[in-house]
């Protein structure tokens, strides 16, 4: 038996080619994302004991102020009581933040986020092991800085060049005294890195004198558990310390974590392209047994038993998806390189390092090429077994049974109406329970769908058909009654497609509702002309706000700074805003009270928090603020939540009298002509042309938030593009062995005068109301998901309303017809080369 496998995959290797195709790709993407994480999280754990090669112990102080002696960090005497310990060779002291260089055309160099600033910190022989300088030398003085190399060359800079660096303050100009390479997270991010003398970023960044972090080096043969333990003796009660071994390890982990959840997401996609590729599998397998029905009788004629007749298309399916397995698994090899490349193209770099090839991809590749193919071959090999030898011999194709199709119609339309009631609650329910009924249901409905579609394949078709019989007459005709001459063959081939779109449509759903939303949301709420933010989502300076105040042409401008107080012992988010300017610069409806209190230093609350918290206009509250003192605020107006501003609004001076460094997120602009280029170029002025801060008018606001869920949707079409690409080849594999099998029908219609440009054009609509069919189904279903999924969360987004985004719903109609066109290309032109007579002959 298993000869006789090994003979019929060679018999049919141009029939088996697409089901190979399938497994290798769904292969591909499984094997290329365990590679590709196993490199990268090599790479990442590499770096990061590199950076900690000679670290001893290192301590930080990012938590804030000691409460005990109310030091802001590290002092320089900590760090010199701990230059005197035992074993201790070197300490450094680190004081970090954001900035940032612009290129010659004046845009920030790198990702906001990712620029970084820190203090050169030398040794006694004039080095700082951090950093290997190219060029020039380390900042010594004043008006000094240091770049690492990838950002002098994007920037075109040279040792001696005057740099504008940006921070949360005024830009300023410094000398370029050095070029360097560094291992630093910020620069491998697709950042920027510069290097200040430590006076100048203590000063910028913390306090003088003080250090954010210091990292000890110890002599060879050093313990480094007995130097923490005396180290920990020295530094402040709210600093923390670790051995340089402990702080790799925690990175590790915190990589492995990280780069888990881009495993989980990339997984996920790889799993729906193998449960589209199990349809193809199944049809292809099915086609082939009933191919072979004459063959299979005479071998049950002649002893073989029904577990061998098994057995031999179980063989047949390990041989194909051995095969495909491995050819899978080198070009998971090769998608894994090009990821990495594909990763550096877009600025996002990570450490070099060999790609590493272990054991759990090529086994998982395996493992699960094989068993998929087994698995989705084994129901049509169960089928071949049960075909009584006489009867077998009697008839090629075996027609399903009246109860089969019975049972199987019944079962569908139970777990289609079940997953439905499942969908219909997770939407009236809500929030993230809502969601997960939601994915349950969803589930189960595919399911449901996939068993039902053989059933729907005939009512829906039905409706395609005249169009295609007045358009295209005879060939027409016979296309739409040879697409449903086997319902299941065509509803497992519709269903490939319709779970591709299933997905497509229901993401593209999502995200026009809550893009339209949003887009809505800001036009309604936003009066201002321009919002100025830091592009390193740092915050903005004090000096910022009193730049823009002072601009030509502002009428009006409000902060929206970060704020909190305590009350009864909880916190309470707190935005500062201008007095009077504010309701110039968004739209806030008052329902009781009046927002004119604020500038008497009195507080607005939100309705939502008011009701909560059973405040009313008058209510005079005890209250603790960021720096331990107590005061007294008043409720003097209740308005509509707002999505732009925090629950309770004060006037920005109470915030700042009580904080060291005020956190301004964004600032809202209103300017005398509304948004123009001049306007705009005054704003940018104003603020010295800072590079790192942006100027947003109303359409860049709608764009930004909208333009995160397009990229989303762009990642997510791109991920699905792998299933879709395997259902159009069930599309071509269906059509070739549906050619294969009516050889004779097509002679006898070129006898009675079908020429050869129709017999292409059938195969061509077959394929187009298959496609249709599937496309119907899969957006359909789409839909009803995406609405599902919207109506969680529909009370936190103000505007939501359903949006079915016919333009993309008319593409996607269009493409599943395109689809059927291209994957009937071959087997439209085998069908029109074939031989009338030979054809009239064939079995």
């Amino acid at each position: 038996m298993f000869r006789t496998a090994l003979r019929n995959v060679l018999a049919h290797k141009a029939r088996l080619l697409m089901t190979v195709l399938a497994v290798m790709l769904g292969v591909a993407f499984v094997s290329g994302t365990l590679v590709f994480t196993d490199t990268l999280s090599q790479a990442f754990r590499n770096q990061s004991a590199k950076s900690y090669d000679d670290v001893a112990v290192a301590v930080a102080m990012h938590s804030g102020p000691d409460e005990a002696t109310k030091t802001p960090g590290l002092s320089q005497d900590v760090l010199d009581r701990i230059g005197k310990l035992d074993g201790v060779v070197s300490v450094s002291g680190r004081v970090e933040g954001f900035a940032g260089v612009p290129d010659k055309a004046g845009k920030l160099i790198g990702v906001g986020w990712s620029n970084k600033g820190t203090n050169f910190s030398p040794g006694k022989d004039g080095k700082d092991r951090a950093y290997d300088f190219t060029q020039g030398a380390g900042p010594v003085q004043d008006g000094q800085i240091a770049l690492d190399k990838e950002t002098a060359t994007k920037g075109g800079y040279q040792v001696g060049d005057t740099v504008r660096v940006a921070t949360n303050g005024p830009v300023k100009e410094y000398t370029l005294s050095g070029v360097f390479t560094t291992e630093d997270g910020a620069v491998n991010a697709g950042g920027s890195l510069i290097l200040f003398d430590t006076s100048v970023a203590q000063k910028q960044y913390l306090k003088p004198g003080y250090y954010q972090d210091a990292t000890v080096v110890a002599a060879p043969g050093t313990d480094a558990d007995a130097l923490l333990d005396e180290v920990l003796k020295v530094v402040p009660k709210a600093a923390t310390a670790q051995t340089g071994q402990a702080l790799a390890d925690q990175q590790a982990k915190d990589i492995e974590a990280g780069l888990g959840a881009l495993n989980q997401v990339l997984l996920g996609f790889a799993g729906i392209a193998l449960f589209v590729g199990v349809f193809l599998i199944s049809n292809t397998f099915t086609m082939l047994v009933a191919q072979r029905t004459k063959e299979l009788a005479l071998m049950r004629a002649v002893g073989a038993s029904r577990k061998q007749i098994t057995r031999s298309v179980l063989a047949e399916a390990g041989l194909v998806g051995l095969v495909a397995s491995l050819v899978g698994y080198g070009l998971g090899v090769g998608l894994a390189l090009g990821l990495r490349r594909g990763m550096n193209a877009f600025d996002m770099k990570i450490p070099d390092g060999p790609l590493v090839l272990g054991a759990t991809p090529i086994v998982s590749a395996l493992a699960v090429g094989i068993l998929i193919t087994m698995l989705a071959a084994w129901l049509p090999g169960r089928r071949a077994a049960k075909i009584p030898p006489v009867a077998a011999m009697s008839s090629v194709h075996a027609a399903a049974t009246t109860k089969s199709l019975v049972v199987r119609n019944s079962i569908g339309a139970a777990l289609t109406a079940l997953g439905v009631v499942l969908i219909v609650l997770g939407a009236g329910k809500g929030g993230d329970d809502g969601r997960m009924y939601i994915a349950g249901g969803a589930f189960i409905t595919l399911i449901g769908v996939i068993v039902l579609i053989p059933l729907l394949s005939r009512p829906v078709i039905a409706v395609i058909r005249p169009f295609f019989v007045s358009v295209f007459g005879v060939s027409g005709k016979l296309a739409g009654l040879n697409a449903v001459r086997n319902p299941r063959r065509t509803g497992a081939t519709a269903s490939a497609l319709a779970i591709g779109l299933t997905l497509v449509t229901g993401l593209s759903v999502l995200g026009a509702t809550v893009g339209t939303a949003l887009d809505k949301m800001t036009t309604d709420q936003i009066k201002a002309d321009y919002m100025v933010t830091m592009a390193s989502g740092t915050g903005l300076s004090q000096d910022a706000l009193a730049a823009i105040e002072k601009a030509p042409g502002v009428v009006a401008s409000s902060p929206q700074q970060a704020g909190w107080f305590a009350l009864n012992g909880k916190d309470v988010s707190a935005s500062g805003v201008t007095p009077n300017d504010i309701e110039r610069v968004l739209k806030l409806t008052t329902v009781k009270g009046n927002l004119d209190t604020l500038g008497e230093g009195q507080i607005a609350v939100a309705e939502k928090t008011a009701t909560k918290q059973g405040w009313k206009v008058g209510d005079t509250l005890p209250v603790e603020f960021m720096d331990k003192q107590k005061g007294k605020l008043t409720v003097g107006a209740v308005f509509e939540d707002s999505e732009f501003v925090s629950p309770v609004l004060l006037d920005s001076a109470i915030i700042t009298s009580h904080e060291q460094q005020p956190y301004i997120r964004e600032i809202y602009v209103s300017m005398d002509g509304g948004a123009s280029a001049a306007n705009e170029k005054a704003l940018a002025q104003a603020m010295g042309d800072n590079p790192a801060i942006t100027v947003m008018d109303q359409k860049d606001i709608r764009d930004t938030f909208g333009g995160q869920i397009n990229m989303l949707l762009n990642i997510m079409y791109g991920l699905l593009a792998m299933a879709l690409i395997i259902a159009v080849l069930g599309v071509v594999n269906t059509l070739a062995m549906s050619v294969f099998e009516r050889q004779q029908e097509i002679g006898m219609l070129r006898a009675i005068g079908l020429d050869r440009r129709r017999v292409k054009r059938m195969v061509r609509l077959e394929a187009v109301v298959i496609s249709l069919f599937g496309a119907v189904v899969g957006i359909g279903l789409g839909s009803f998901l995406g609405w599902a999924i919207g109506e969680t969360f529909k009370n936190s987004l103000p505007g939501y309303a359903l949006v079915l985004p016919w333009d993309r719903i008319g593409i996607f109609v269009v493409l599943a017809g395109l689809v059927g066109v291209l994957a009937s290309l071959w087997p439209a032109r085998s069908a029109a080369k074939l031989n009338m007579l030979t054809a009239i002959k064939a079995e």
